[in-house]
């Protein structure tokens, strides 16, 4: 497989990978190690989709959410997700005002660049629902009135894997919208020695905000860019056939493998696939994508959309290992 001609011109590529590289930089002032993370949020962030977090708690998520929407000079809402957690706390409501005797709208906190759900599994089933429309459509509707949402637009939400009691599983359907899902593990001793030596100095004080590094134009432009990377029809083929394996396993995976799903991914794993890969192709600085850019974001891109029987949680066989097997059972082109 060879690369096409450049479908980029080369300064469109190099001001993408300077709005990437700044904001990485600003990122890594302000959050120790975490790296993964900072690729997801920058994957997220150039292929225009949504982000899901799953972690313990104290692993800098909200630090690292703030961080990103300071540095691209873009509006940032905290929502920390509650059972008594309305829709109309999230995507707004209407007022009544008597000194003029009408309804005024009042947008919620969801209309900003980067909107962080805190423990999004600690909200209700209609609450996570009132999201829906907002991350798919950007856009909300109030009272029969539609409302755009600004541009750039990422949510982050978080979930808690310790915490059982209290917490309203998301459905299918619903972490199907995420385009990539990140795992945030302990961070190192040293890393960790590192953030008390930081917290001693005040680097975290409120008055120490991140410096907005790049501006809202210039994240567009970066978006536009990577939607415009160019990619094979083989690798496109090859994005495909992944995710056929997650729905008809038989006869590709080991038998004992095989029958631990229970539903394989939808389309949107296709998607997320061919649009996060041409994010990682633009942080590597190409302007086309290899089939390594895929298997960089298999897992990111599988892990919440496969679903897993009963006997895979009784042999303790995450999706993580499944994907390995998938990964295994196609051939790269």
């Amino acid at each position: 497989m060879t690369a096409a001609p450049p479908q980029l011109e080369r300064r469109d590529l190099d001001a993408a990978r300077h709005t990437v590289d700044a904001v990485a930089t600003a990122f890594s002032q302000k959050v120790v190690g975490q790296l993964h993370l900072r690729e997801s949020l920058l994957v997220a962030l150039l292929s225009g989709g949504h982000l899901l977090l799953e972690s313990v708690p104290g692993l800098a998520k909200t630090t690292a959410a703030r961080v990103v929407a300071e540095s691209i000079h873009g509006g940032f809402r905290r929502i920390q997700c509650t059972p008594d957690l309305l829709p109309s706390d999230i995507v707004g409501t209407q007022i009544y005002e008597s000194a003029t005797n009408s309804f005024v709208t009042q947008l919620g906190p969801v209309h900003a660049n980067i909107v962080l759900l805190d423990e999004i599994n600690r909200s209700s089933a209609k609450t996570q629902s009132a999201m829906l429309e907002a991350m798919e459509e950007r856009q909300t509707t109030i009272a029969g009135v539609e409302y755009a949402i600004p541009e750039p637009f990422l949510v982050i939400a978080t979930q808690n894997p310790v915490d059982q009691e209290g917490t309203y599983p998301l459905s299918e359907a619903q972490t199907d919208r995420f385009m990539i899902k990140e795992v945030v593990g302990y961070p190192s001793a040293d890393d960790e020695v590192e953030v008390i030596t930081r917290m001693d100095a005040g680097l975290y004080d409120r008055a120490h905000r991140a410096a907005a590094v790049v501006d809202l134009d210039e994240v567009r432009h970066a978006q536009r860019v990577t939607a415009a990377v160019y990619m094979d029809r083989t690798l496109i083929q090859y994005a495909s056939q992944l995710v056929e394996v997650t729905r008809f396993p038989d006869g590709l995976l080991p038998p004992a493998m095989a029958r631990l799903i229970e539903y394989g991914a939808s389309p949107r794993a296709t998607i997320a696939f061919c649009r996060t890969a041409r994010a990682v192709a633009v942080l590597s600085g190409r302007d086309h994508v290899v089939p390594d850019d895929i298997a960089a974001v298999a897992h990111r891109v599988l892990r919440h959309r496969l679903i897993l029987g009963f006997e895979a949680a009784t042999a303790r066989v995450t999706p993580d290992a499944v994907i390995d097997a998938v990964l295994g059972a196609v051939r790269v082109p």
